[in-house]
């Protein structure tokens, strides 16, 4: 007979499967998913879709029916104690006669950390906590950072060769990844709630910064731009569509350039520009605010190195292709000043180097 732990760490397996389903769906809310067990057997399922529609464990404890008495409810998150969109999940729990409820990560929100837990408590049920606490941690890295800050996790994506070059001397870039990466790029812009490049990009590429997926319910999310100068061309392809753009620019801009992009449906967000550039830490408060709660950057490397210097990159996805473009003239991947010692050199922790058809994926995290 497996023991008890195993059979925990069975069911929070199966909690966090059936959370990753809602990938990309449930901003602002977290992923959670939920199993109720009785007997040794699964009786009940359920996971939350998208923000606004039901939570995982009353789910779950209607799947379960009558069956829900007496079971064990296994959760990835903390069950909330607070009315939000939906009334709080530990009142269906309680009054579906469960009597154990397991769960993974304490909920970070504020308003909710360690209620629900207390709550069940207080009416005879049995909590166990910390269940495969720091998978449950990751699966929600993003909801984590932004309900405690207030900011979005951002997470760094580039291509590059062998030789760190994102572009040759003429700034021609495509294709320096292979289809495989290219695919994986538009995955990860339909998880993500925000895709953000600099005006470089938009003037040398003409991206449309979209999900195109061959199969799927795809989300497209808000393309931003950062423009200090509001130089961005009224043809640009970023401005088509129906995905909403939104353009950072600095305070002194022409009020007719604003005036024609804003009658094309374009949003422009005016923040301080020092020396030239967008100050990274206000545009990140801002969007935060907005419900932001996840962002991709995408280039180029006069943005990569804004957030790199100011530390406020959460995670890093880079392909790394099997090609050489050298020459001194050459796009680096981090553009700035750089760093003077070696001391000051930002050090990667959690680092995963993949074979991905023919490229290298590599994922990390930045030491903080």
């Amino acid at each position: 007979m497996p023991s008890p732990t195993a059979k925990a760490n069975l069911y929070m397996k199966m909690a966090l499967r059936l959370a990753r389903k809602g990938l990309g769906r449930t901003s602002p809310n977290p992923m959670v998913g939920a199993v109720v067990v009785r007997k040794g057997r699964v009786v009940g399922q359920g996971f939350h879709q998208k923000a606004g529609g039901p939570h995982a464990e009353p789910m779950a404890i209607a799947q379960a029916g009558k069956e829900a008495k007496g079971a064990t409810l296994y959760v990835n998150l903390e069950p909330c104690n607070h009315f939000g969109r939906t009334p709080p999940c530990t009142q269906a729990i309680i009054e579906s006669g469960i009597k154990k409820v397991v769960f993974g990560l304490a909920d970070p929100n504020p308003v909710v950390k360690g209620g629900g837990a207390d709550r069940l408590q207080s009416q005879g049920i049995k909590v166990v906590r910390g269940v495969l606490e720091e998978d449950c941690r990751r699966l929600n890295e993003v909801y984590i950072k932004w309900i405690t800050t207030g900011l979005p996790f951002v997470i760094l994506k580039a291509a590059v060769s062998l030789d760190g070059r994102i572009a040759t001397r003429t700034g021609d870039s495509k294709w320096i990844s292979n289809e495989r990466s290219r695919l994986r790029v538009h995955h990860l812009r339909n998880r993500v709630d925000g895709v953000v490049v600099g005006i470089r990009t938009v003037i040398t590429d003409d991206p449309l910064l979209t999900v195109r997926l061959p199969r799927g319910k795809i989300k497209d999310p808000l393309r931003i731009v950062l423009d200090p100068q509001l130089r961005i061309s009224l043809k640009a392809r970023i401005l088509e569509g129906p995905a909403k753009t939104l353009i950072v620019s600095g305070t002194k801009v022409r009020d007719q350039k604003r005036q024609k992009l804003e009658k094309k449906g374009v949003e422009i967000l005016s923040l301080p520009a020092r020396g030239g550039q967008i100050s990274i830490k206000e545009l990140l408060t801002d969007l935060g605010r907005r419900g932001i709660t996840s962002l991709l950057v995408e280039g180029g490397a006069e943005v990569y190195g804004s957030f790199l210097k100011e530390r406020l990159v959460d995670k890093l996805i880079i392909f790394i292709a099997p090609c050489l473009i050298g020459g001194r003239k050459a796009v680096g991947m981090i553009g700035g000043a750089g760093i003077t010692r070696m001391t000051e050199a930002i050090r990667l922790k959690e680092m995963s180097v993949k074979p991905w058809s023919g490229d290298i994926l590599v994922e990390a995290y930045p030491e903080t």
